[in-house]
């Protein structure tokens, strides 16, 4: 496998790879992550089973989308594919720093300008990704609270009623979104999964976001999601909030927003998640 791996790195470079060095190192809970070096160059690895080879291209082609915007740091995908019994995605390596408040004011303003831009076709992407391991449907749409309704709160309910779920207020949530999401919504790019684990500083100090779950959509889902887990430095939110200040409501709206993320947790772990969406749900059509 790792012959094939680094035959493939040596393609796409152009310089023969042949790597001495792999080390074990975090690749989240889905994936096993290792550095691989030949001495002089690193990369990072990501493997999982060859049938989820479809989840690793749409995470290169989400950071691609990404770096096209000349916005913020995230590491540079060179392949991805099959070898032997595992997928893979090999990326470009980024020494992980602790940062200050400047890196964490100027990553605040870097998604501020990533999160300008749009996309004429609306609401959605190209390709469907993951959220975790979970499909994420990214069916093009040209309203927010449809896509909204269909393809993220209605899809991850459908889901977790399978998994044994009650949600006894679904259905009155999912028909007051309309007047929950009645802002002016323009279609923007957003990582889709950013919480603080997927987002970070270099040993310089440069933000840097990975992991991402692409699409166009409501900026205000990565916003809240970075509040979901305990919340980023109060200089982010200053940064951002410099570039591209939030719209009024936000407060409102972030909980139906984060709602999506805690039944995808339910879905993929189960436990006490159910509980928490129910009260979630009670709180937001209070």
């Amino acid at each position: 496998m790792w012959t094939q791996i680094d035959a493939q790195i040596s393609q796409v470079t152009g310089e023969k790879f042949q790597s001495q060095q792999r080390r074990s190192v975090g690749g989240g809970c889905i994936n096993q992550g290792y550095a691989v070096s030949n001495g002089e160059i690193t990369y990072f690895v990501k493997l999982n089973q060859a049938s989820e080879v479809a989840m690793f291209e749409a995470e290169a082609l989400g950071l691609e989308e990404m770096l096209a915007t000349a916005s913020i740091r995230v590491p540079k995908p060179l392949s991805w594919g099959v070898a032997e019994n595992s997928s893979y995605i090999v990326l470009e390596w980024l020494e992980l720093g602790s940062g200050n408040s400047n890196s964490w004011e100027e990553m605040g303003r870097k998604l501020a300008a990533m999160h300008q831009a749009s996309s004429s076709e609306g609401f959605g992407w190209k390709i469907n990704n993951t959220i975790g391991s979970t499909p994420q449907i990214n069916t093009w749409t040209a309203d927010w609270t449809e896509f909204y309704i269909k393809h993220r709160l209605g899809y991850q309910f459908q889901l977790a009623r399978r998994r044994g779920g009650n949600f006894p207020q679904e259905e009155k949530l999912l028909a007051a979104i309309p007047e929950l999401l009645a802002h002016q919504v323009q279609p923007s790019l957003v990582h889709g999964d950013f919480w603080g684990g997927n987002a970070g500083c270099t040993a310089s100090g440069e933000p840097v976001i990975f992991d991402p779950a692409t699409y166009f959509g409501d900026r205000e889902v990565d916003i809240a999601m970075t509040e979901l887990f305990g919340g980023f430095p109060a200089a982010f939110y200053k940064g951002y909030n410099e570039v591209f200040p939030l719209d009024a409501g936000y407060e409102q709206r972030k909980m139906l927003y984060n709602l999506y993320h805690i039944l995808n947790h339910f879905n993929l772990f189960g436990g006490g998640y159910a509980s928490q969406a129910n009260r979630m749900i009670d709180q937001i059509l209070r």
